[in-house]
């Protein structure tokens, strides 16, 4: 699941695997990745385990066969599908994380391939997985809903933020605002043109921002597809290293979506005291908890009297920032990945008890 723009998905599975072996040096870990490998500019966040390139890449047509061989010749005794690439004609110990229900509650907004990917390989080999992951209680009940599963069957491990998602210095901001043109205050946003993202929203009131917005949607010209006001700014892709810097130099994190699993981009804008404001809707208001700003999805004036009076009231900036970090603080990659491997190792030892 890693490849091209490192969203959240792709940063889930290589947190996990650059963290599991060293929790478990009892056991033997190694990647199944794309068939063309792992993109070459991921710093720190390389796993450093054996890696095995995929005979298919995911949703192609040879995708289940190739999967199938693929885990045979490696014959793990688990394999994690830390996404929605679940092996239909493998039949071994499985491990599945699923993050949300989106290609079923909207499957308008994919393909009509991808919509019956999930209805007939993810629903169906899910119900026969030795363990189920989701991450949060949100995706749980939908997941079990729209798949008829036992929210039971679902164990909630949270997503985590990273050490280096910190506050930047005063200098470090004013050099990451200098390398990308970005004016001294703006207000940030991310996202991409599904509908869903309500990125929408912000031409709606973006006009009367004394502030830019700057959107980083994975790549250019989002704004303009969108039909988006002209202080709306388009930023092109951020290396992974810039990420926590786009967000601290920030005035403000806007996060309108509709429909989130879990919301990433919420919990490290928050790490690095950025002031953030969400849609009051889905996994969201979970994840912030009472350290944000929470807006009804479709309520333009509301979103611009929120984010004119964070631009304004610095003591309330402030006191986001404080809430924001010290929310942020309770999520950790180290206690996903300890949580995860106590699932693996509760899926080892129901093998072992078969065994015998």
């Amino acid at each position: 699941m890693v490849r091209g723009r490192l969203h959240g998905i792709a940063r889930y599975a290589l947190e996990l695997a650059r963290r599991a072996p060293a929790l478990a040096p009892d056991l033997r870990f190694s990647a199944l990745v794309p068939p063309q490998g792992l993109p070459g500019d991921l710093g720190g966040l390389a796993p450093r385990l054996p890696l095995h390139r995929a005979r298919a890449g995911f949703l192609s047509p040879f995708e289940q066969p190739a999967l199938a061989l693929d885990l045979t010749q490696l014959a793990p005794d688990v394999f994690h599908a830390t996404s929605f690439a679940l092996p239909l004609f493998w039949s071994g110990r499985l491990v599945a994380t699923l993050h949300d229900a989106n290609h079923v509650v909207l499957a308008d907004q994919y393909t009509p391939a991808q919509s019956l990917y999930y209805r007939v390989v993810v629903g169906p080999r899910a119900k026969r997985a030795s363990a189920l992951v989701t991450v949060s209680e949100f995706s749980r009940e939908e997941l079990a809903r729209h798949l008829g599963l036992s929210p039971y069957r679902l164990q909630v491990i949270p997503n985590g933020v990273d050490a280096r998602f910190q506050p930047p210095t005063p200098a470090e901001a004013r050099a990451f605002r200098a390398r990308h043109e970005l004016p001294e205050r703006y207000v940030a946003a991310v996202g991409n043109a599904k509908a869903f993202k309500n990125l929408a929203l912000l031409g709606r009131f973006a006009g009367e921002l004394p502030v830019p917005v700057v959107l980083l949607a994975g790549k250019g010209a989002v704004a303009h597809e969108l039909g988006l006001h002209e202080n709306v700014l388009d930023l092109e892709e951020l290396p992974e290293a810039d990420m926590p810097l786009f967000y601290g130099s920030a005035a403000a994190l806007l996060l309108p979506s509709r429909y989130e699993g879990f919301g990433l981009p919420a919990l490290e804008a928050m790490a690095t005291g950025c002031p953030v404001l969400v849609a009051d809707a889905t996994a969201l208001p979970e994840v912030v908890g009472n350290a944000a700003v929470k807006l009804p999805p479709n309520d333009a004036q509301a979103w611009c009297d929120a984010t004119l009076r964070v631009l304004r009231d610095d003591g309330l900036r402030v006191e986001l920032a404080e809430l924001g970090r010290e929310r942020a603080a309770r999520f950790t990659w180290d206690e996903c990945a300890r949580k995860t491997v106590a699932v693996y190792r509760r899926v080892l030892e129901s093998r072992a008890d078969l065994a015998r």
